[in-house]
């Protein structure tokens, strides 16, 4: 997961002209957006490498999966306009981040509690 995020965080550095293609049009400063997502991204995926601060980490990508909806949305929205034979892409992309959320959650500590402290029957 780590690596996932880390990976995605520098793609908004490296193509920032993608997201800026996805970035709904009511939203402004869209490269500050971009940058400041991806910094988000790197930032609280390295938060996941530590027990101290995996929680924040984790809690913060969930927040930022909800934050970032809007642009795969935006993005759904695009591809259909545009005919776009990538449109499965963008179809997929929305549950998709359910999962992904999840996966976020299993990271935190009130997950890790219900681990560590099955109810007895």
């Amino acid at each position: 997961m780590v690596a996932l995020y880390i990976a995605a965080g520098i793609n908004h550095f490296r193509s920032p002209d993608f997201y800026y293609k996805i970035m709904p049009p009511y939203l402004g400063y869209p490269y500050a957006l971009i940058y400041l997502s991806g910094v988000c991204e790197v930032l609280l995926a390295v938060l996941l490498l530590f027990k101290k601060t995996r929680n924040f980490g984790a809690w913060g990508l969930i927040a930022l999966l909800i934050a970032v909806f809007p642009a795969n949305i935006q993005m759904l929205t695009n591809y259909i306009n545009e005919d776009n034979p990538h449109l499965w892409i963008a179809i997929v992309r929305l549950p998709l981040q359910l999962p992904l959320i999840w996966w976020c959650y299993s990271f935190t500590t009130r997950s890790e509690d219900k681990r560590n402290h099955p109810k007895s029957g």
